[in-house]
């Protein structure tokens, strides 16, 4: 049965949700947040989440104790905002290195030492494993390599790599020379790369000559070179030969070293030096966001702050332990990609990087990977979860008992495909923790955990230290209906600025609402739970309604023709905006039922909402992640410039929609 959306909430709150997950006792006494909550005497996940914001200094040290995170002084203090709500210093006086508690704590027993850390899966089945010891050799041997090419305390090195184990060798490699780590996606064309080493003064760029996906290899060594025409401050390429698909001489005739990653860890473990003493604010990494204008953004994240929010979202959300597996379909040039190394390995557990196309040979492939290695922990996006509910008709679904935990992130879901996951396929047994933050969050701000009741599609509540509110446009909180998502205090894992950049960071988080952050996310809280309603740039005003895309986009998906789909806001002289619609057509539906999907609107959200201009077009752009990027189908489908595509996948896509629009 479908339930679609009011055009306010994106909920039928009419009756009860057709799903809910609902935890046994014995999951709820094994969780790792139960665990956090007795040893402070506090009974419930709401007690938990009131206590977190009354004093954030005192949760976020009891994070630090509770997961065992390794500080080499002490901090006198959490937190000191004696600089402002938007400058916070956290851990004061606290020096650490993340090396200390992802590696160093684990290797010290033989136990863990030998535990798996890292298994690699191409596309083509082939895999690898690396235990902590050998990561952790690995890891000294490669900061050995570094230190000959030059790198010291506060360069920049950046890693254009796919999810293979050099990339989490880089990271650690990076952080205990107190470098800075850049991690940029591996879909970036030569124009991106170049704006984001430019912009972070990269000294040295970790790259690979090229990977698979979709069986097509795909060389890296090509774009980077053409890059590094205008990034003079790079001085050396360090290449991991991962496919065999270029020569390295296209980088070595901009006058840059070229050192292959065999050489770079054939080096003695001592020239490496002593693991960096790094003050708690330290820069760590510098993570990119793409803008509609203008250079990309460099979130500035620190040693402690991306530690200790990183590994309490992989022990309280997904309820992740040491010898678990975790695995999450992602790239280094997403926040999950940094947050599921650093988050998996200070909780202990064994990382599954999958390098490649999760729908190759097949729709089933995502559910062997998870049968193959006994994933317990799997992150998701809703698009790929949209495309995979075709699984049902082409392939046998694997043994898929090892998986406690669902993850996602990225977009809000249509309930059909949430329930087809949740319900159907995994009947029920595990939660699906959709969490929302972002790349300047450092994690999330609102997520769900597996100690309670969570409604089909929800985001559950704040997460813990997270004092988050929806708000209207005067800065006052808001119940049942739509308003912007905030945070009135700050948190350990917060972007410390805009790379060089202050007054584009004032201007992006703190000008709107004085005092407090704004997101950019329209959000609702009804019932208790939260949900998202789409990026504030993204969402339509029609008639004077805000009117989130997911809310027509739920609808569109329930047509048995339907795959996917993407709604945009268009200029309109009458209402102000109105309603575009395009939709992907499953394999084997055949007519055109564009007209039909806009009654279906009509009838289900309100005739004020039906879109004007429905298409069918054969894809829509995507990111890596399967994210639909509907800024630019917006702006294909107005003709006008889309702005940066650097993370699109599949940037053909916009010359359908442009086409479908011109058909009419």
């Amino acid at each position: 049965m479908n339930h679609p959306p009011s055009p306010t909430t994106g909920i039928d709150a009419s009756e009860e949700p057709v799903y809910t997950w609902r935890p046994t006792p014995e999951q709820v006494e094994r969780a790792n947040v139960t665990r956090l909550a007795s040893t402070h005497g506090i009974d419930g996940i709401e007690a938990l989440r009131k206590a977190s914001v009354h004093d954030v200094g005192w949760y976020w040290d009891a994070v630090v104790r509770d997961l065992d995170l390794r500080f080499r002084a002490p901090y006198s203090e959490v937190l000191d905002v004696g600089r402002g709500i938007s400058h916070p210093d956290w851990f004061i006086g606290g020096s650490l290195n993340i090396v200390d508690s992802c590696l160093t704590r684990w290797t010290a027993e033989a136990a863990s030492a030998g535990r798996a850390a890292i298994v690699h899966e191409t596309e083509d089945g082939r895999v690898t494993s690396m235990t902590y010891a050998e990561l952790e050799e690995q890891v000294t041997r490669a900061a050995a390599g570094l230190r000959r090419l030059g790198v010291r305390r506060g360069d920049a090195v950046a890693l254009f790599l796919p999810m293979i184990p050099e990339a989490a060798v880089t990271v650690y490699a990076v952080a205990r020379l107190g470098a800075v780590i850049v991690p940029l996606f591996s879909g970036f064309a030569p124009t991106a790369i170049a704006s984001r080493l430019q912009d972070a003064d990269v000294k040295v760029v970790v790259t690979a000559d090229g990977t698979v996906r979709r069986r097509r290899t795909l060389g890296l060594l090509p774009l980077l070179a053409e890059a590094l025409v205008d990034c003079p401050t790079v001085t050396s390429v360090v290449v991991v030969d991962n496919v065999e698909a270029a020569s390295e001489e296209s980088v070595r005739q901009h006058g840059t070293s070229v050192v292959s990653w065999v050489d770079l860890i054939d080096s003695d473990p001592a020239e490496g030096g002593e693991v960096a003493e790094m003050g708690a604010d330290d820069v760590l990494l510098l993570a990119y966001t793409s803008g509609t204008t203008g250079r990309p953004k460099g979130a500035v994240h620190t040693h402690a702050g991306f530690l200790v929010k990183t590994a309490s979202e992989v022990a309280y959300s997904f309820d992740v332990s040491a010898g678990d597996v975790f695995c999450w379909v992602t790239d280094m040039g997403w926040i999950m990609g940094p947050l599921s190394i650093i988050g998996t390995h200070a909780n202990g557990a064994t990382l599954l990087l999958y390098e490649g196309s999760p729908d190759v040979p097949d729709l089933g492939r995502l559910w062997q990977l998870v049968q193959r290695h006994r994933v317990t922990m799997l992150g998701v996006s809703p698009t790929l979860i949209r495309t995979l509910r075709l699984t049902e008709a082409v392939a046998e679904i694997p043994d898929l008992s090892s998986v406690r935990t669902l993850g996602s992130t990225g977009e809000p879901w249509d309930p059909d495909s949430y329930e087809w996951l949740a319900r159907d396929l995994f009947g029920g047994r595990v939660p699906v923790i959709n969490f929302s933050g972002g790349t300047e969050v450092g994690g999330s701000f609102l997520a769900p955990y597996p100690v309670e009741e969570i409604r089909s599609c929800s985001l559950g509540g704040p997460s813990l230290g997270m004092d988050v509110d929806v708000v209207d446009d005067s800065g006052a909180s808001i119940r049942g209906e739509v308003g912007e998502l905030v945070c009135r205090q700050p948190w350990p894992a917060m972007t410390r600025g805009v790379w060089k950049d202050e007054e584009r960071y004032q201007e992006a988080y703190w000008s709107t609402f004085p005092g407090m952050w704004r997101h950019g996310d329209y959000a609702l809280v009804e019932g208790g739970q939260w949900f998202i309603r789409g990026r504030s740039d993204d969402v339509m005003n029609v008639a004077g309604k805000r009117l989130a895309p997911a809310e027509i986009e739920a609808v569109l998906v329930t047509h048995p023709a339907v795959s996917e789909a993407a709604a945009v806001g268009v200029p309109d002289e009458t209402k102000g905006e109105a309603v575009w619609a395009f939709w992907v057509p499953r394999p084997d539906a055949e007519a055109d039922v564009s007209e039909e999907l806009r009654e279906m609107v009509a009838r289900e959200v309100g005739k004020p909402f039906a879109p004007s201009l429905v298409r069918r077009v054969e894809r829509l752009p995507k990111t890596r992640s399967q994210k639909i990027m509907r800024r630019a189908v917006r702006a294909a489908a107005l003709g006008i410039d889309p702005g940066d595509l650097a993370g699109a996948e599949n940037p053909e896509a916009i010359d359908e929609i442009r086409a479908a629009v011109a058909d009419d």
